[in-house]
C-alpha cells in the first residue's frame, strides 16, 4: 500500500510539473493608416474570452496568457474589424493598423478579415452581413431584409410571414440556425413567418448551396446561420435604444438591449414591441378569381399585428472554458387578408375591419416561440470541443369564425371540447444535442467530427385539419477535414451518416360523413392513416479553393438528402393560404440532390466581379403537383394537389460586380438566375412551383467618413428590373416584370458626447404596382406594398 501510495504521489507530481505553463504578456498599440491613435477600440483574444479597450494613446495590454493558439478581434466605429490568429510562445508587443470602412464587392457584404476569410477558406458561396446592413434594409422580417443578398428571395403572406429561398428553395429546404441551433418552428406553412427577432441579430451568414454535411438533412438547399451579440469586453456595459417607424403600415417599434461584462461572468438582455397597422398596396381592388373585392384608402383589410420578444443571455469565461446559456421568448398575432381567407370575398364584414386599420378581428394567427440552449466550448492547444443543447417550443393557433362546410353540422355541437372559432393549433416540443469536436492531427490537416441529434413532438388541434399529429427523431454523424496543399490552395472533403424516423398519428374527422348514397348515420372518416417510416443515407462533399492576392477561385460537389417532413407524406386538408387542397404520399422516398458549385472573384480595390454558377440534379424531387380535381366537402372547391416525386434539374448563378469611380462614390450591379425543369413524371418540361423570375439590381453609393456634423454618411440609390416569369407550373399565371427604384442615406452624429446612427429608407419610390411571383397573395391578384418610409434610430451607450 505504501508502494502504491507513492507511485499516485509521484504521478501527481509529474502530471502538475507537465501541466505548469509559463505566462505571458501581450500588448501592442491600435492606430489608422495614418498613425492615429485610436483610444476605445476593443480588443478581444476569443480563445479564452479575454477583453479590453485600449486606453488614450492606443495602447492595451493582457498579461497572465498560457501558450498556445489565440484568435485576435479588434473593433473601431468606421474602420474594418480585424481579426487574426496569433501563437503566444514569448511576451509580445505589437502594433495594429485598422482600415477605413470602404464599400466592396457587393455593396452590402461584410468586407472585413472574417468575411474575406470566409470567401478564401470555404468552398461552398458564402455571404457574410452584419447588423448594421439589417437596420440599412430593415423590412417586415429578418428574411425579406435579407432579400438585398444575391440569390436570397422570399415567399410571402402579407407585410410580416417571409420564408427564405436560396436559389428558389426554401420551407424545409433551408436551415435556419440560431446560436449553433437549427431553429424549429412550423417550416412547412406558408403563412408560418420564422419566429427570429431581427434587431437581435450581430452576424448572419448565408451559404448557398447543400450544406446537409454539417447542419443535417434539411440544409438540401443552403442554410441561413444567425450569430447573436458577442461576448462584451472585460469590465464593460452598456447597450442600445433602436427606435423605429414605418409610414406604409404604419408602424412603430423599439428595441432595447442592454449588456454588462464584470471579469468572467457576463449578461444581455434585449425587449422588441412592434405594433403595425393594414398595410396599403397601390391598388383599390384586387380580383380574387372573379370577384373584383375593393379595398378601402388601400388599405389590405386585417393585416395589422403586433410582436412582444424577449431574450436574456449569460455566461461565464474561463482561460480554455466558455459556456453562454440564452433565452428567449417571441409573441406575435398577426391578421390575414379577410378577403382571401378561405375564399369567402363576398360574405366580409367590411364595415368591421374598415372601421379601424389597427385591429385585428377573424381571421388572424397568434403564435408563441420559446427558445432556451446553451453553448459550451473547451479549447486546447490543437484540440477544440464544442457542445450545443437546446429546447424549443413552438405554439400557433389560427382562429376564424366557425362556418359550415360539406358535412360539417350549421351548428358546432356543445359536446366537442375545444373552441368553435379554433381553426387549427400546433404545439411543438423540440430537443437538440450537438457534439463537435476539432483537431489537427498531422500539420496543415485540420479535422472536425461531430454529432447532431434531434427529437421533435408535434400535437395538433382545432377544428381543421391539414397535418397529423407526429414524432420526428434525427441523428447525423460526421467527418469534416480541411487540407492545406500550399499557402494558396485548400482541400476540403467531408463524409456524413444520417439515420431518421417520422411517426404520424391517425386522424379521423370529428363529424360524421355517409360513407355511400343511402347512409343515414354516417361514420368518423378517416384523413389520415397511422404511419412509422425510418430513412437513412449518406452524404458527402469535396471541396478546392485557390486563392492569389486578387483573385479567388473555387469549386464544391456533392450529394446530400432530406427526410420527407409530415405534411409531404400525410396531409390531406384545406390549405387556406394557397387556397388549395393537398393530400400527401405516405410511400414518398427521401429526397436526394446532387449538386456542382463553382465560384471565381477577382479584387483589385477600385474594381472586383464575381460569378458563381451552379449545377443541381435532382433524382427525386418532392412537390405538389396540381390535378383536375376539386374539394367540395371541406372548403369551397379548392383545387386539389398531391404530393408526389419527379426528375429536376436545377441550374443557376449569381454575378456582381462594383467599380470605385472616384473615393466617395462606388456604382455596383448584382444579377441573379434560377432555371428549374421536370424531366420525369406528369409534369415533364415544366418548371418547379414558385420559381424566382431573373432579376439584375444596379447601385450606386456614396459613402465619406466625414461630412459636416455626419460621420459615416451614406446615400445609396437601388435601381431593380425583375423579369417577367413565362415559366410556370399550373394554376401559377405568368407574372409581368418590373422595375423598382429604392434610396437610403444614414449615418452618424454626435450630440456631445452621445452617438446616434440613422438609416431612413423609401422603399418602391414611385409607388409601382407590380406582382411578386414568389408571394402567395400573387394567387389572388394582390400586389406588394406601395411606397414605405422607414426610419431607424439607434442610439448606443456603453463605457468601460
Amino acid at each position: 500500500m505504501r508502494k502504491l501510495c507513492g507511485v499516485f504521489v509521484a504521478l501527481f507530481i509529474l502530471i502538475a510539473a507537465t501541466n505548469a505553463q509559463e505566462l505571458y504578456i501581450f500588448s501592442g498599440a491600435v492606430s489608422d493608416n495614418d498613425d492615429n491613435v485610436l483610444p476605445g477600440a476593443s480588443v478581444v483574444l476569443s480563445t479564452g474570452n479575454k477583453g479590453t479597450v485600449t486606453d488614450a494613446d492606443g495602447r492595451f495590454y493582457f498579461s497572465n496568457l498560457e501558450a498556445g493558439t489565440y484568435f485576435i478581434n479588434v473593433s473601431f466605429v468606421g474602420y474594418k474589424t480585424f481579426r487574426d490568429t496569433l501563437k503566444i510562445r514569448s511576451n509580445q508587443n505589437v502594433d495594429i493598423k485598422l482600415q477605413p470602412s470602404v464599400m466592396t464587392l457587393h455593396e452590402v457584404v461584410v468586407e472585413d478579415n472574417y468575411a474575406q476569410k470566409q470567401k478564401r477558406e470555404d468552398s461552398r458561396n458564402i455571404e457574410v452581413i452584419n447588423d448594421r446592413f439589417v437596420k440599412m434594409n430593415l423590412s417586415g422580417s429578418l428574411m425579406k431584409s435579407l432579400e438585398r443578398l444575391p440569390g436570397v428571395s422570399t415567399i410571402d403572406i402579407g407585410s410580416g410571414q417571409s420564408k427564405p429561398l436560396i436559389r428558389g428553395l426554401g420551407f424545409n429546404r433551408i436551415v435556419v440556425v440560431e446560436n449553433g441551433i437549427k431553429h424549429e418552428g412550423q417550416q412547412w406553412g406558408e403563412d408560418h413567418g420564422l419566429e427570429i427577432d431581427q434587431y437581435a441579430v450581430d452576424r448572419v451568414e448565408v451559404v448557398k448551396g447543400p450544406a446537409s454535411l454539417m447542419y443535417g438533412s434539411d440544409a438540401i438547399g443552403g442554410v441561413i446561420d444567425i450569430k447573436q451579440l458577442g461576448v462584451p469586453a472585460e469590465n464593460s456595459y452598456g447597450g442600445s435604444v433602436d427606435l423605429t417607424g414605418k409610414n406604409n403600415n404604419n408602424l412603430v417599434g423599439t428595441s432595447i438591449d442592454v449588456f454588462a461584462r464584470k471579469k468572467a461572468f457576463y449578461y444581455t438582455g434585449r425587449v422588441t414591441l412592434l405594433d403595425f397597422a393594414d398595410y396599403r398596396v397601390p391598388t383599390d381592388s384586387v380580383d380574387i378569381y372573379s370577384y373584383k373585392a375593393a379595398l378601402y384608402k388601400n388599405y389590405l383589410r386585417n393585416t395589422a399585428g403586433n410582436e412582444q420578444n424577449f431574450h436574456f443571455s449569460f455566461g461565464a469565461i474561463g482561460q480554455r472554458f466558455t459556456t453562454r446559456f440564452y433565452f428567449s421568448d417571441l409573441h406575435s398575432r398577426n391578421g390575414f387578408f379577410a378577403n382571401a381567407h378561405g375564399l369567402e370575398p363576398r360574405n366580409v364584414d367590411t364595415a368591421l375591419h374598415d372601421r379601424s386599420n389597427r385591429d385585428i378581428q377573424y381571421p388572424y394567427q397568434e403564435v408563441n416561440h420559446l427558445k432556451i440552449t446553451n453553448q459550451s466550448e473547451w479549447h486546447g492547444n490543437k484540440l477544440n470541443v464544442e457542445m450545443e443543447l437546446g429546447f424549443q417550443n413552438n405554439f400557433r393557433q389560427e382562429w376564424s369564425k366557425y362556418v359550415s362546410h360539406g358535412y360539417m353540422p350549421a351548428n358546432f355541437p356543445d359536446t366537442i371540447s375545444f373552441n368553435p372559432d379554433l381553426e387549427r393549433e400546433f404545439d411543438k416540443d423540440v430537443y437538440s444535442g450537438n457534439l463537435k469536436v476539432s483537431f489537427e492531427p498531422v500539420e496543415n490537416l485540420s479535422l472536425t467530427a461531430g454529432i447532431i441529434n434531434e427529437f421533435q413532438n408535434n400535437n395538433i388541434g382545432g377544428r381543421g385539419f391539414i397535418i397529423p399529429a407526429f414524432t420526428q427523431f434525427a441523428t447525423g454523424t460526421f467527418l469534416y477535414g480541411k487540407y492545406y496543399l500550399s499557402s494558396n490552395s485548400i482541400l476540403q472533403a467531408g463524409l456524413r451518416f444520417d439515420y431518421g424516423t417520422i411517426n404520424t398519428k391517425a386522424y379521423s374527422d370529428w363529424f360524421t360523413s355517409p360513407v355511400a348514397t343511402d347512409d343515414t348515420t354516417g361514420s368518423y372518416l378517416q384523413r389520415s392513416p397511422k404511419i412509422a417510416r425510418s430513412f437513412n443515407n449518406i452524404s458527402w462533399s469535396v471541396g478546392f479553393n485557390q486563392n492569389w492576392e486578387k483573385v479567388i477561385l473555387k469549386a464544391n460537389i456533392g450529394r446530400s438528402f432530406r427526410i420527407p417532413i409530415a405534411k409531404e407524406l400525410a396531409a390531406n386538408g384545406v390549405n387556406y393560404h394557397r387556397f388549395s387542397y393537398e393530400v400527401g404520399d405516405p410511400d414518398l422516398s427521401a429526397e436526394v440532390s446532387y449538386q456542382l458549385d463553382l465560384g471565381g472573384e477577382y479584387n483589385s480595390g477600385n474594381f472586383a466581379i464575381g460569378i458563381s454558377p451552379f449545377v443541381n440534379y435532382f433524382p427525386n424531387y418532392i412537390f405538389l403537383n396540381p390535378t383536375s380535381e376539386h374539394d367540395r366537402l371541406y372548403g369551397n372547391g379548392n383545387q386539389v394537389f398531391y404530393y408526389t416525386q419527379s426528375e429536376v434539374l436545377r441550374f443557376g448563378g449569381e454575378i456582381h460586380a462594383h467599380y470605385r469611380m472616384f473615393n466617395p462614390l462606388t456604382v455596383g450591379m448584382i444579377g441573379e438566375y434560377v432555371y428549374s425543369k421536370q424531366i420525369s413524371g406528369e409534369k415533364k418540361g415544366f418548371t418547379l412551383p414558385f420559381s424566382p423570375p431573373a432579376s439584375l439590381l444596379f447601385n450606386a453609393k456614396y459613402l465619406k467618413e466625414n461630412l459636416g456634423w455626419f460621420r459615416n454618411p451614406y446615400f445609396s440609390i437601388d435601381y431593380k428590373l425583375v423579369g417577367r416569369q413565362n415559366r410556370i407550373v399550373p394554376p401559377e399565371e405568368n407574372t409581368a416584370g418590373y422595375q423598382l427604384v429604392n434610396l437610403s442615406l444614414g449615418g452618424d452624429i454626435r450630440l456631445r458626447t452621445q452617438k446616434i446612427s440613422l438609416a431612413f429608407q423609401i422603399q418602391n419610390l414611385f409607388n409601382r404596382k407590380y406582382f411578386n411571383h414568389t408571394s402567395y397573395y400573387r394567387l389572388i391578384n394582390v400586389p406588394e406594398a406601395g411606397r414605405n418610409f422607414v426610419l431607424n434610430v439607434n442610439i448606443p451607450f456603453n463605457k468601460n
